[in-house]
């Protein structure tokens, strides 16, 4: 029986990768990251186009038309996930890619995951920005209890209820709530958070985490909302931008 390959998770850039110059990218992808894109030939990645772009920016020892490039979405029937996994069991060393951020962090690769430690196959986690860690670590939030929620609701009504119920949540255990939107509603949703939570809970905003174009503030919601009626906040335009939002209801 062959030797067991590796397989690496490989964090993506927080924005896409045709953006970005080699001085971001040196900027948030250390240089062992690097190195072990640079070696891989075998890859399991969210969407083949963005996952090429960012192959393209790092570059590759392999061209990159030879290279092997498998995807892995949510649509990914359980079957094809363990077929992702045999350049793995056959001896070579798999790359496992998001399209943004750290690859199985509220992301579909993390089914290859679980299925590689089932295999015995070692997993190892490199080193990259995420943005769930960077928008906690900027908010002056709890960061000793906090929960990452993914999409609210879409429905109007249904996501102001839930706004209710975490808020609710968040002052019974002093939990930080975070969570995300489509980038084209978070005008929308940062809207309908000023409107539903309490004045005195704390609301954080942080948009292009890790990039030259990086925007993050935290206030109370009455602050927020007092500062922007004024027209004393600076405000970003959030539209089409990568944005975690994160609060902290007053105990």
């Amino acid at each position: 029986m062959s030797q067991l390959g590796t397989l690496y998770l490989i964090p993506n850039t927080l924005s896409s990768p045709i953006n970005i110059n080699h001085d971001t990218l040196n900027a948030v992808l250390p240089t062992q990251v690097q190195t072990i894109v640079h070696e891989c030939n075998y890859f399991v990645v969210e969407t083949a186009k963005v996952a090429r772009q960012f192959l393209k920016a790092v570059g590759t020892q392999t061209p990159l038309q030879e290279l092997h490039i498998s995807e892995l979405n949510v649509k990914t029937p359980d079957d094809a996930v363990k077929q992702l996994l045999a350049p793995v069991l056959a001896g070579h060393n798999l790359g496992l890619l998001s399209d943004a951020g750290c690859p199985a962090v509220a992301d579909p690769g993390a089914r290859l995951v679980e299925t590689a430690h089932r295999a015995g196959v070692r997993v190892v986690p490199l080193v990259g920005p995420s943005s769930i860690l960077l928008a906690l670590m900027g908010s002056g939030l709890n960061g000793q209890k906090f929960a990452f929620h993914g999409y609210l609701p879409i429905d109007a009504a249904q996501k102001s209820k839930e706004i209710k119920r975490l808020e609710q949540e968040s002052k019974v255990h002093a939990q930080t709530q975070m969570f995300i939107e489509t980038p084209y509603r978070n005008m929308q949703l940062f809207e309908t958070l000023l409107k539903t939570l309490q004045p005195n809970t704390r609301l954080c905003v942080g948009a292009d985490l890790s990039l030259p174009t990086e925007w993050l503030r935290t206030q109370t919601v009455g602050e927020w909302q007092k500062s922007l009626k004024s027209g004393g906040a600076e405000m970003t335009d959030l539209n089409k931008r990568p944005t975690m939002f994160l609060f902290l209801a007053s105990v």
